[in-house]
């Protein structure tokens, strides 16, 4: 006999994976009472330590692409906290868990259930579900779960489906709607499952003997010729994956213990056939294997829309932006290790500049809320791996960050709806403006959208500051001062095969002259044909199609590292104007090169021509060596101000001189009193670069370790928040009591590293 439980909640979220967990913890921050179920002991899904797979997302591909919002402070609380690297597969350990855990229990408002799984669904008439039915494990215990709003995020689906709401599984026909990855034939493949495994270095030689059930592996060609790399001996690989043909849901034990036999079978081939891997691994033992596969593609629930490839690969603008993705169109070959090569990009090495990398290559592109309402439940939302998308297009949306993303989304929307009396299906016709609102004052970032919050009263003040810094540009022999920005790529030669961009900041209106720092490796004077043109955003990758706004042929004698100097002599007479990126691009010249700087100048990427009319990040989307004249003040105390938060179609920083020392500040100044009870502040920092790149401990050096928050009244400033210690990148502070004063300045006493004190934006409310 069961014991029978039942509990009331406004929001019920199925799933306890990072899509869900931050549906639940934005829809309690938005004050509603939310409870997460989760099938598991610990919080996380894939990223949890019983899969082990990091998340990954826009950044992995873009330059100050790194998701914000609840998965930011999430990600940025881990790495101060735990002394583990990074590495792709196999080595999230349990600091991961007790982050999240830690969140969930400090939020007001949220409950949760693990180890609980949701076994059917209770609804009232054909379009709303009432509750549904749990099992704890362990406790003997049926939960009957009421609520107002369910939220799928289960990944497979099942909430849905035990509502009876439409869904899809397998792989649309290219036929359907035209999509490039799509087969010539619809069909029931999916994309496979994978465990993976942890290896240690025990310091001296360590046999290994596989069990006889394991897969025995012999065949170099198997790996070197299929796209299987061996890219880590300390950590699992993706490509230990298996689905078709087996059905991903209802077979998944038996996957589970054929991804086991494949797993300690590659360990096998690792440790005693592989001729170069033995010797490299002869001091390595097996630490971990996972026992959980981790899960790409299953159900995919049929939403208000249906996102196809071509809404991620043309940058659809969606009137119900959200989110946004980065990723590319990650397709993995259905049956894994049972096909006949890897995932297409891997098996044919990552070839940059191939037809298949052009075709998948996405720039960060919107996503709707419309596929994350159930088309046919009134009251059921989904967010995950599990959304309204084709199979193509499940290929950039399915990692995890961006699945977080979705998740913040959903339950700020679910929050919405509620304040208001609304069915979720009636939100993105009757308050979308109020969701994106919401979502950029919790940190969220939307390509498509900017802060007009008319409750923020500093979008009607005057921002001033101590000092700000100008751009000179920066050269090989450049290096950044503490860190912030460090370049991690290699002194390597820098040949232009292909053309190559630089962004660069337009802070006044005249660029009298730019410079390049080039060497000349053939023996004789080469052309290089240069361009300047005007930019959207630093995620214009065009390559073809714009007016140039000058152009040139640079003469480059023979010898190195040379400084090449164009007087461009561009003024605001003609198309240049200042609060924007222009971009110079030189041409291919392939005996020149353009050397990457030593440092990377903050908000100014770079990239080049992978083919098809488009460019991609090169390197790490460091800086290329630049010097411009006049220097451009383009990190104005304004751009606190700006609606945007990161560097997108412009710096949106202010950064103060880095000669002056600091303490240095920013000042907010209105033209009567105002009443002021919170501020926001962010700050740059955990942007630039994806997750896996950030040591352990890590705090940002561009990020404010030691403010003050001032106000001005009876003629001198008051400290109203003091902060010490900081590592966030983005600080709430409800004021003990409320302020009113025309004046308010945030003070930085000390970074992180970085000589410049710097902040992306600051938000004032009465409450």
């Amino acid at each position: 006999m069961l014991a029978e439980k039942k509990e009331y909640y406004d929001v019920v979220v199925c799933g306890g994976g990072l899509a869900g967990f931050c549906a639940g913890v934005a829809a309690a921050r938005q004050g509603r009472t939310v409870c997460i179920i989760g099938d598991r002991p610990v919080f996380g899904g894939n990223s949890s330590s019983e899969v082990r797979v990091t998340p990954h997302g826009a950044a992995a591909f873009h330059a100050y692409a790194r998701e914000t919002g609840i998965i930011s402070e999430l990600l940025i609380a881990e790495r101060a906290a735990n002394h583990e690297i990074i590495r792709e597969n196999g080595w999230t350990n349990s600091i991961w868990d007790m982050t999240l855990y830690d969140m969930a229990v400090n939020t007001p408002g949220l409950s949760f259930h693990l180890n609980t799984t949701v076994v059917s669904v209770e609804k009232e008439g054909d379009r709303r579900i009432r509750a549904v039915k749990a099992i704890t494990a362990g406790a003997e215990t049926e939960l009957t779960i009421c609520g107002e709003i369910f939220m799928d995020c289960t990944g497979d689906g099942s909430v849905a489906d035990a509502a009876g709401n439409e869904w899809r599984m397998g792989s649309e026909g290219r036929g359907e709607f035209g999509e490039p990855h799509a087969p010539l034939a619809a069909s029931s493949d999916t994309m496979g499952s994978s465990i993976h495994f942890k290896a240690k270095n025990m310091g001296r030689p360590v046999p290994y003997t596989a069990p006889q059930w394991a897969v025995r592996y012999g065949d170099p060609a198997f790996f070197y010729e299929q796209g299987r790399h061996f890219y880590d001996i300390e950590s699992g690989y993706w490509w230990i994956e298996i689905g078709v043909p087996r059905h991903t849901i209802f077979d998944n034990e038996d996957i589970r213990h054929e991804l086991t036999r494949h797993t300690l079978g590659i360990w096998d081939y690792i440790k005693n056939r592989d001729p170069v891997l033995k010797e490299r691994a002869a001091n390595f033992a097996l630490d971990w294997v996972g026992q959980v596969p981790g899960k790409r593609e299953s159900r995919r629930i049929i939403g208000r829309y249906f996102m196809t490839e071509h809404d991620p690969a043309g940058r659809t603008v969606f009137p119900d932006e959200v989110a946004y993705g980065g990723w590319f169109i990650d397709l993995h070959t259905a049956g894994g290790l049972l096909a006949s090569t890897a995932e297409p990009s891997s098996a044919e090495g990552y070839n940059e500049t191939s037809e298949y990398a052009v075709k998948s290559y996405c720039c960060p592109y919107g996503i709707p809320l419309r596929i994350m309402l159930a088309k046919d439940i009134d009251n059921l939302m989904m967010a995950g791996r599990n959304v309204s998308v084709s199979h193509a297009a499940l290929g950039t949306v399915r990692v995890m960050a961006t699945t977080a993303l979705m998740g913040q989304a959903a339950g700020t929307a679910a929050a919405v709806a509620l304040s208001k009396g609304l069915q979720t299906g009636e939100v993105p016709e009757s308050c979308m403006d109020e969701v994106q609102q919401r979502l950029l004052r919790d940190g969220c970032f939307l390509p498509g959208v900017r802060n007009a919050d008319p409750a923020d009263l500093a979008r009607t003040a005057s921002a001033s500051a101590s000092s700000a810094a100008l751009v000179y540009g920066a050269g090989p022999e450049s290096r950044n001062p503490g860190g912030g920005f460090r370049s991690v790529h290699e002194e390597q030669e820098e040949l232009l095969l292909h053309r190559r961009g630089q962004w660069i900041a337009v802070g006044t209106e005249e660029i009298a002259s730019l410079s390049v720092c080039l060497s000349n490796n053939s023996g004789s004077v080469q052309r290089v044909a240069a361009e300047i043109v005007n930019v959207d955003h630093i995620w214009d990758y065009r390559s073809s199609g714009h007016t140039p706004l000058a152009a040139t042929v640079l003469s480059v004698p023979p010898g190195q590292k040379q400084w090449i100097t164009w007087d461009t002599g561009l003024v605001a007479a003609g198309e240049l104007a200042s609060g924007r990126y222009i971009r110079l691009d030189l041409l291919r010249s392939p005996d020149v090169e353009w050397h990457m700087a030593g440092a990377v100048v903050p908000g100014h990427t770079s990239a080049y021509e992978m083919g098809g009319g488009k460019m991609r990040r090169y390197r790490d989307g460091g800086t290329l060596s630049f010097r411009v004249s006049p220097p451009q003040p383009c990190f104005r105390a304004s751009n606190a101000l700006s609606g945007v938060s990161r560097p997108y179609d412009y710096t949106n920083v202010w950064r103060s001189d880095p000669a002056e020392p600091l303490s240095q500040w920013l000042q907010l100044k209105w033209t009567a009193p105002q009443t002021i009870g919170v501020v926001i502040l962010v700050f740059p920092g955990h942007l630039f670069r994806e997750y896996h790149q950030y040591e352990p401990f890590y705090r940002d050096p561009q990020c404010p370790k030691d403010y003050d928050i001032q106000a001005w009244n009876d003629g001198e400033w008051h400290t109203v928040v003091s902060v010490r210690d900081n590592h966030q990148c983005r600080r709430v502070h409800t004021l003990t009591s409320a302020e009113t004063t025309d004046r308010l300045r945030i003070v930085i006493l000390a970074t992180g590293g970085d000589p410049s004190a710097a902040i992306s934006e600051i938000r004032c409310y009465r409450s």
